[in-house]
């Protein structure tokens, strides 16, 4: 199968919408299928106001038209909602072509954040944006129950993996070596909407060890002196440090999912997490994490959980499973609809197609 993959999100970023697409499209490739990324590497971007690790392509209609008349696609799937995405919909829409599209992030929450942007406004425009799809992909059940509330229609459930070979009891990094215990460790963007300070201020006994980088960095190192604050971690390097720690606590209000946690699950380390969509989806109470309004109730009742289940739990998570919710709610294209979508091609020659580990030349 032929699966066109639009995102705006795309290496070299980090984040957990790169994380699971780069995840899927890799098991999808394993599994046979071709798989073409349309992403705004190559081409005239932006950065992104506030969230600069994200490039927005400038006017990238053109290219993303040249790359799905080429590849002609049994299946397009539209992971985000910036202009890469905007364009691929609007290529689906003006040719009648069914796509599926995906909700990764609350972007209404975030921009509220930053600016006195209603939610209603914001969630107006993303379900015109979703309402086009033939199904739009969730990541939760307690996601699922929220948009339908809001009005989204033909949600599909599309549960999240984690690479087991690289996630698993390890060592603990040399770095958190000589660290009072416990040590309660924090994974993720150093921004605004991950709601840091309510980790950050708790009086609790131990070393808190912040893994990840953003713009709030500077600040809240200079707040909060006494946590240790390492920077992106990647691979190997991110496993062994999460191994290293007695409990990861995730603060986040508005993440839709949490990779995070399911990654420490596998190290053999629980979770402590207030009890809101995210880590009421992931998180099994009393057995591989602990959810509470404070949190650092949740972190201390944590300490006593039982690694070895965390670890075992955490098998369940395959990106195996997760792909294949992932092809059943896709939305085929028939032969019918993709011959005139070939026979539209442009004779101007085709620019080199920022795809998944290969050229546009070498595909079918």
């Amino acid at each position: 199968m032929r699966i066109a993959l639009a995102s705006d999100a795309w290496a070299p970023q980090t984040n957990g919408v790169v994380t699971t697409l780069k995840a899927t499209a890799d098991t999808l490739a394993e599994e046979g299928h071709d798989v073409r990324v349309i992403s705004p590497q190559g081409l005239r971007s932006i950065a992104c106001p506030s969230y600069p690790e994200i490039r927005l392509a400038v006017l990238p209609g053109a290219h993303v038209a040249r790359q799905l008349r080429k590849f002609r696609p049994h299946a397009i799937h539209v992971a985000t909602e910036g202009p890469i995405g905007l364009a691929v919909r609007s290529f689906c829409g003006a040719r009648r072509l069914p796509f599926t599209s995906s909700y990764h992030t609350r972007y209404p929450e975030y921009l509220r954040a930053r600016w006195p942007i209603p939610l209603a406004a914001s969630y107006a425009w993303l379900r015109r944006f979703h309402g086009a799809a033939a199904r739009t992909f969730v990541s939760s059940a307690s996601l699922e129950s929220e948009l339908a509330a809001r009005g989204f229609q033909h949600l599909h459930r599309w549960r999240r993996g984690v690479d087991l070979t690289r996630f698993r009891n390890l060592a603990a990094h040399p770095e958190l070596a000589g660290l009072p215990r416990p040590i309660v460790a924090c994974v993720g963007r150093l921004a605004v909407e991950k709601n840091l300070p309510a980790f950050l201020s708790l009086d609790v006994p131990g070393t808190k060890v912040m893994i990840g980088d953003g713009p709030e960095r500077v600040a809240l190192a200079r707040r909060y002196p006494k946590a240790l604050f390492t920077g992106f971690r990647f691979g190997d390097e991110l496993a062994s440090l999460l191994a290293g720690a007695d409990v990861l606590a995730f603060p986040s209000l508005t993440d839709t999912f949490g990779l995070v946690m399911i990654e420490a699950l596998a190290c053999g380390v629980p979770v402590a997490a207030f009890p809101v969509p995210g880590p009421v989806d992931v998180i099994e109470q009393g057995v591989t994490g602990v959810l509470h309004a404070d949190l650092a109730i949740a972190i201390t009742s944590a300490l006593r959980l039982d690694r070895g289940v965390c670890t075992s739990r955490a098998a369940g998570f395959s990106w195996a499973a997760a792909t294949a919710q992932f092809l059943e709610g896709l939305a085929p294209i028939s032969q019918a609809a993709r011959a005139p979508v070939a026979a539209r091609r442009s004779s101007a020659m085709i620019a080199p197609v920022v795809a998944h580990g290969q050229s546009e030349a070498g595909d079918v």
